[in-house]
């Protein structure tokens, strides 16, 4: 573990932070801030082969992290009258021939019932087939490009998993409909809404929408895919990938600096109103337990709710994004896999259990 700034740092953080690699990921950028300053440290390595450790502000692919800054923005132009929040999402985008009872709310909170362009997975086990997006299928087609609206037509060409507002279910088609709207009602790229209402305004110098750029511009560190090929396990180097297959919903590239400033705004009401910002926080009821608004999971600690939204892109890299109700502290991570032979439904979530508790559980003094 390297520290690179000096605030004051916890034992138990440097132990929570180890245990990624530990378990077996490759690599772990860390970022945690509050009133008395900021711990910044890495853990891993850069690379496979390599003892370099990751670069303590490096570029990553937030994966569905971008959701948060797509309900942003949505929600901004709620606040202005450019929408309703909710409205029906169908006129503004007639091309699409949507649903007419699917609302703008809907698309962010995930009720809309849209078929998830990646795949869907049933709680009894069925699965109906997406665009190439987990294993051998992805990692031999992750250069392939996709436009948003060849995302949105793929997903409308399925039946919907079900009628709008009736149930809950995360699906990434959601959001790249949502950034569409976007478009549709500003008369400007969603890349330009987001540059300059949220890039620009902050001043997030390594957060991008790369669109179907394949590399990482930035400093960074090397994401590998892992699978099963018939009697063969492989590893491969999934660095660059072409992230237009997730077009909004998880294709955005950033820091942990970058999220640390965004997430920090965000929660302290620089970005929203308040009543917009008490939206986006407000658990969907049929999200049961996972507690997910408007962009945003809400967590009890047990001594207070803190809001996250994490990612992960199809192969090699993660992010995690997190806050106090006030933005005065927070936690974001960039992660890195390795060529461990791991279960991630087994591993990751005690792991991040031990992390988010560190931070969170514990006084800031012991920072």
């Amino acid at each position: 573990m390297s520290i690179q700034s000096p605030a004051v740092n916890s034992i138990e953080l440097q132990k929570a932070a180890q245990e990624f690699v530990d378990a077996g990921f490759g690599g772990l950028e860390l970022r945690v801030h509050d009133e008395h300053g900021e711990w910044v440290g890495t853990a891993g390595i850069r690379e496979l082969g390599s003892t370099e450790e990751p670069p303590v502000n490096g570029q990553v692919r937030v994966g569905s992290v971008t959701k948060t800054f797509v309900s942003t923005v949505v929600l901004q132009l709620v606040a202005e009258g450019k929408l309703e929040l909710d409205g029906a999402v169908a006129g503004h985008l007639p091309r699409f021939e949507l649903d007419p009872r699917i609302t703008v709310r809907m698309l962010l909170e995930h009720t809309s019932g849209l078929f998830n362009y990646t795949g869907e997975y049933y709680p009894d086990g069925t699965v109906v087939a997406g665009l190439p997006a987990t294993g051998k299928d992805w990692a031999d087609n992750r250069l392939q490009g996709y436009t948003p609206d060849a995302l949105v037509e793929f997903a409308l060409a399925k039946p919907a998993r079900f009628e709008p507002g009736a149930e809950w279910s995360y699906a990434n088609t959601n959001y790249t409909v949502a950034a569409l709207l976007i478009e549709a009602v500003t008369g400007h790229t969603f890349v330009e809404e987001l540059q300059t209402r949220i890039v620009e305004p902050l001043g997030l110098t390594c957060t991008v929408e790369p669109g179907d750029r394949t590399d990482i511009p930035g400093p960074h560190s090397h994401g590998y895919l892992c699978y099963q090929d018939g009697d063969e396990w492989k590893v491969v180097d999934v660095t660059e990938q072409n992230p237009s297959l997730l077009f909004a919903a998880g294709s955005m590239l950033s820091t942990t600096q970058d999220l640390h400033k965004f997430m920090s705004a965000l929660q302290s009401g620089k970005l929203l109103p308040a009543e917009l910002l008490t939206e986006m926080r407000t658990p969907q009821p049929k999200s049961g337990p996972l507690n997910y608004g408007l962009g945003l999971f809400a967590q009890d600690t047990g001594t207070e709710t803190i809001y996250h939204h994490n990612g992960s892109a199809p192969g090699g890299y993660g992010a995690l994004m997190y806050s106090s109700a006030d933005g005065t502290k927070t936690l974001t991570a960039a992660i890195t896999m390795g060529d461990a032979d791991i279960d991630l439904l087994q591993i990751f979530p005690p792991t991040l259990e031990r992390l988010v508790n560190a931070v969170f559980s514990e006084p800031s003094s012991s920072l």
